[in-house]
């Protein structure tokens, strides 16, 4: 089935075959239909990476009433970064749509800015809830004729604390709306939200885990006690530095204090966790895709909207609290038809735990021995050695220096230096 099949007009199948977007997913052949009616609320349970901005996306660029400027099209996001995802996707969809005008806000940035670009009108506002509650009570935004409204990650943005915003949010939209929800999960508190804001005659809509997870993602598992997780981790890392990846950790402080032992063991790593200011996220993000951090260590609320190409690995330092987790992380990787690694440490009391996922993921995990130290440290000898091998010579300034050096080991053969460095490294 092609796009054009479920109802997508040429122009914009036309932009989607030019990036390389051809075969639609499951929740894209679900969803478009009913949403490209229009006229109905929705509800799409799908997990994260599953195409669901397509999914409303296509739909909401094909109702649109390009000439006329006002916001049409407004679509709720949990976080920053998955808000400028979700708008730089449709910028992208809307390529041929001259008249279309998209715009996203967050917080953590200055609001002035926002408040200019607004006055241009556009047709779909992206926004962070707390941000968009802050423009609409300076009049900076009008909402009164907002005709759709989505709810992405609808689970996440609860989880996260943004009720009442929702809340909020409501009381400042027309009655008369399309309200379609993305959610991966359908807690209570999404059925609560449902009932109070839906029509009764609401389209639900669910794609089954087993055809998510990427087919050329390699599940793997190691088990190892707690006190060697790091020591595994850096055996893992230490095989080819040049590969780039995810480590994923469950909470605040241990991302940051993961982050910091790794670079104490000469891997750029940063971390990125909520606590982070919203400059300091910018500059950790930009960097990682710039490609100057070898891994980003980070916990699953801050890795929302995370899009970054050529990714070999995820690793879960600490298995996910929830399933639709580990599914979220593992998507990372893989991505463009690449094939990666999805390696989850675990102890023996999680091995049942894994054998669950599998099982209700449709997925086989493989597992591996743990490392044996003398292993370890073969690889942290190998990687150190290969790292000074690589090291341009210095420069003549240096040269003071490096007499310095000379005459410090000038009493120690080859043999002895090489000797006591080992030891130092390895100890």
């Amino acid at each position: 089935m092609s796009f054009i099949d479920l109802g997508i007009n040429q122009s914009i199948a036309q932009t989607l075959a030019e990036n390389n977007i051809t075969q639609p997913t499951e929740i894209q052949q679900k969803a478009i239909p009913i949403l490209l009616k229009g006229s109905q609320d929705f509800i799409g349970l799908a997990q994260t990476g599953t195409g669901k901005t397509a999914a409303f996306g296509l739909p909401l660029l094909q109702h649109l009433d390009g000439p006329r400027k006002a916001i049409q099209a407004l679509v709720l996001s949990p976080t920053r970064e998955l808000g400028q995802q979700i708008a730089n996707q449709l910028a992208i969809f809307s390529k041929r749509s001259s008249r279309v005008a998209i715009r996203a806000v967050y917080g953590g940035v200055s609001i002035g800015p926002q408040i200019s670009a607004l006055k241009k009108m556009p047709q779909i506002l992206v926004a962070t809830p707390g941000r968009l509650i802050d423009l609409v009570e300076r009049q900076a935004v009008d909402l009164r004729q907002v005709k759709y409204l989505v709810l992405d990650e609808a689970d996440e943005m609860l989880n996260m604390g943004f009720k009442p915003a929702i809340n909020q949010i409501f009381s400042f939209l027309p009655r008369e709306k399309s309200t379609w929800l993305f959610s991966a999960t359908m807690p209570q508190e999404i059925a609560r939200l449902v009932h109070r804001y839906m029509s009764k005659d609401y389209v639900k809509v669910a794609v089954s885990p087993n055809n998510v997870v990427n087919k050329n993602i390699e599940h793997q598992y190691i088990v190892c006690p707690g006190e060697t997780k790091q020591s595994t981790l850096l055996t893992f890392l230490n095989v080819d530095q040049s590969k780039r990846g995810i480590i994923f950790c469950r909470t605040k402080a241990a991302t940051q204090r993961l982050a910091q032992n790794l670079a104490r063991h000469d891997f750029h790593v940063d971390a990125l966790h909520g606590d982070l200011s919203q400059n300091k996220r910018d500059k950790v993000m930009q960097r990682f895709k710039n490609k100057q951090l070898q891994a980003l260590v980070a916990t699953d609320v801050a890795a929302r909207g995370i899009d970054v190409k050529d990714l070999n690995y995820v690793i879960h330092y600490h298995l996910p609290e929830q399933l639709e987790y580990y599914t979220h992380r593992s998507g990372r990787t893989a991505r463009a038809g690449k094939r990666g690694i999805s390696l989850s440490l675990v102890t023996r009391q999680e091995r049942n735990k894994v054998k669950q996922m599998g099982r209700t993921l449709g997925i086989q995990f493989r597992q591996l021995e743990s490392p044996s130290k003398q292993r370890i440290d073969e690889l942290r000898i190998t990687a150190w050695a290969d790292k000074l091998l690589t090291t341009s010579s210095p420069a003549p300034t240096d040269a003071a220096l490096v007499r310095i050096a000379e005459e410090a080991f000038s009493g120690l053969s080859k043999q002895e230096l090489v000797t006591r460095l080992v030891y130092n490294l390895v100890g």
